[in-house]
């Protein structure tokens, strides 16, 4: 290469003396240590995985020939002295025979139908025309309940308990009497209640009729007080009138 060439190339224009500027250092937190730290403390290098290194098996223990099979129970001594059972009859043995008794079963079960009670046939119903036959005592066609000394009569038990019930009762009314004679109660008179319920309907009909002269419009206080007032009366005697209806028998104080 021609050395004029070399000294006019454009970069020997650049002075030798130029530096570029150094450049800066990249950020760092205060806290990167302590994170590390922590970072250290909560995780382990390999914990999922195991320990880096294993330790290796023992030669002497390796897996021996029927070392996983259960054990058998120990062997227990054979006696040859012990009871032995009887022994097969062999075949040339005969069973005894020649053996009879002298009881002449023909007379014996003549005499045993001759002399025994005779059978009833049990009772029995057909309900169908096939045939089919049922038993009489269980149905409730055969007059069994009926035929008792005792059918139709009312059981002590019943009796007793009737008796008791009575007694009950007289008791409790006695009671009641004395308990009215004590208050000085007194009956009213049938009369005196029909009188009684005549008044309180009397009494109805004139708060009802005094009830359907009000106004129609109701725009004032004194009429409202004198609206609920007579609903008042009136469902009073209602209640009353329904009361002595309801019963036959009342008792007031004896003044």
């Amino acid at each position: 290469m021609d050395p004029s060439c070399a000294s006019e190339s454009i970069y020997n224009l650049i002075p030798s003396d130029l530096k570029e500027p150094p450049q800066q250092p990249r950020y760092t937190s205060l806290f990167r240590a302590s994170i590390k730290d922590d970072m250290k403390k909560v995780k382990t290098a390999m914990k999922t995985m195991g320990p880096a290194k294993v330790e290796v098996p023992c030669p002497k223990d390796f897996l021996k020939k029927h070392s996983k099979e259960k054990p058998l129970p120990p062997k227990k001594k054979f006696n040859r002295r012990s009871p032995k059972k009887p022994a097969v009859p062999l075949r040339t043995d005969h069973p005894v025979m020649g053996i009879q008794s002298g009881k002449n079963f023909i007379n014996t079960n003549a005499a045993d139908v001759i002399m025994g009670v005779a059978k009833k046939p049990k009772p029995i119903y057909v309900d169908k025309r096939t045939g089919d036959k049922h038993d009489l005592e269980t149905s409730g066609l055969f007059p069994k309940y009926i035929n008792k000394k005792d059918y139709g009569i009312t059981p002590e038990y019943i009796c007793k308990r009737n008796e008791d019930v009575k007694r009950a009762q007289e008791e409790y009314d006695n009671y009641i009497q004395e308990n009215l004679k004590k208050a000085a109660m007194k009956r009213l008179s049938d009369e005196e209640r029909e009188a009684v319920l005549q008044g309180l309907k009397k009494n109805w009909e004139e708060v009802h009729k005094e009830f359907q002269s009000l106004s129609v419009f109701i725009d004032s206080i004194p009429k409202k007080i004198r609206k609920q007032k007579l609903e008042k009366e009136m469902k009073q005697l209602e209640h009353d009138i329904s009361i002595i209806e309801k019963h036959k028998i009342i008792y007031i104080a004896n003044k």
